[in-house]
């Protein structure tokens, strides 16, 4: 089978693989953008596997990094852009169940595809298109199957992050898990507690913006992934109302987890600090959830507090939360608020202290008593009169 290559990232790099075969090697693009170049999806980062090792790549291009040597990849500095390169190879020892603790370099294409997730993404092309599938990883492609590379329970062991990958892919793909490979994850669940909670959680998040949100959620349960995950394995019924909501795609990670924290009724902060978050986005989710809360007839203060990002996406979890919703109205209100932050306020603390006010707590308050005012429109924002309202 031949599969096109015209995508510009494709053919930026098919001038490495023509080198390193130049040079008596063998070249290949493997990985995730095989896959979705099949599928006729957007190609991302491209993926180079070679039969030469690192030194011997380093030899034949004059620009080279190490990005990660020790395990066999290269990367190629050509014409402005960086190639990572990986030398063919196998992997033995995973006591953290994620990391081999040994990696041989190989000659062998098949070795190298043999240790890879999903017959999806064990599909290798060369140069020319012609594609190298050597696991009925075209027969899965066809058949939308995720199917672990030979023995499942021997892949997850190897990574037990490739469990969370299935159902991540499962969403994000539409895939269906085939049998063996959902018994292998369910059998080896536990093992997810291995892995970093930053890493679970990228793909739990991934999962959640998936296409199939529904599916992923539903092989995450039925596999017992959530009682191995922070948090979620005590609110099952949560997690059941997430893969029953609407299919429409998600779109944001914050709109994911304000979903996630309003239908599990956990906490927003202790929910993000347990995923290991960022505080940026936790902040945003615990604005979003507390305003979901008060949607049914919020004031303009409470709009106001949310901010425009929170409130933004409060309306956008609502309209799954409650299909028949319609923010329109309170988008409009927010928008039609006399100010949206303090720094629009009319007046500050210098303007205040310049007309007699000693620095202090009754400054704040009288600043925040006519912040309020102005959002709820009793005062103009307008210097004069909201000095003259502080006076009084």
């Amino acid at each position: 089978m031949q599969i096109d290559l015209s995508h510009p990232d494709f053919q930026a790099a098919i001038p490495i693989m023509k080198q390193i075969e130049a040079a008596g090697y063998e070249a290949y693009f493997v990985g995730g953008s095989v896959r979705d170049a099949l599928l006729g999806l957007p190609i991302h980062d491209v993926d180079i596997a070679s039969s030469a090792y690192p030194a011997e790549i380093k030899r034949i291009f004059r620009k080279t990094v190490d990005t990660g040597i020790q395990h066999g990849t290269v990367m190629v500095l050509w014409h402005g852009a960086g190639y990572e390169v990986t030398t063919f190879r196998t992997e033995s020892g995973y006591q953290d169940f994620r990391r081999p603790d040994h990696v041989t370099f190989v000659r062998s294409l098949e070795e190298d595809l043999r240790r890879r997730d999903f017959t999806v993404n064990a599909l290798a092309v060369r140069h020319d298109g012609t594609v190298i599938d050597l696991f009925d990883g075209l027969a899965d492609l066809d058949r939308r199957v995720l199917r672990a590379v030979g023995d499942a329970h021997a892949r997850f062991h190897e990574d037990a992050l490739r469990m969370m990958r299935a159902v991540r892919f499962q969403s994000q793909l539409g895939f269906a898990v085939e049998p063996a490979t959902q018994a292998a994850i369910q059998a080896n669940a536990a093992l997810l507690e291995k892995i970093s909670v930053e890493r679970i959680a990228a793909e739990f998040t991934r999962l959640m913006l998936g296409q199939a949100r529904a599916a992923g959620l539903q092989t995450f349960l039925a596999t017992g992934l959530d009682t191995h995950v922070p948090l979620l394995g005590a609110h099952r019924a949560g997690l059941v109302a997430l893969a029953a909501l609407p299919p429409a795609q998600i779109t944001a990670p914050a709109v994911a987890w304000t979903l996630v924290a309003t239908l599990c009724q956990v906490p927003v902060h202790p929910l993000m600090t347990a995923w290991k978050q960022a505080n940026a986005l936790a902040e945003l989710t615990q604005r979003a959830t507390q305003l979901c809360a008060q949607l049914a007839a919020p004031t303009a203060w409470q709009l106001y507090q949310a901010g425009e990002a929170a409130v933004r996406v409060a309306l956008a979890a609502q309209a799954y939360l409650v299909p028949a919703f319609d923010g329109h109205a309170i988008a409009a209100a927010y928008d039609a608020l006399p100010i949206h932050s303090k720094r629009e306020l009319a007046i500050n603390g210098a303007a205040l202290i310049q007309q007699g006010f000693t620095p202090g707590p009754q400054l704040g308050e009288t600043l925040q008593a006519l912040e309020a005012a102005v959002v709820a429109g009793e005062l103009p924002n307008e210097r004069e009169q909201l000095i003259a309202a502080a006076m009084v």
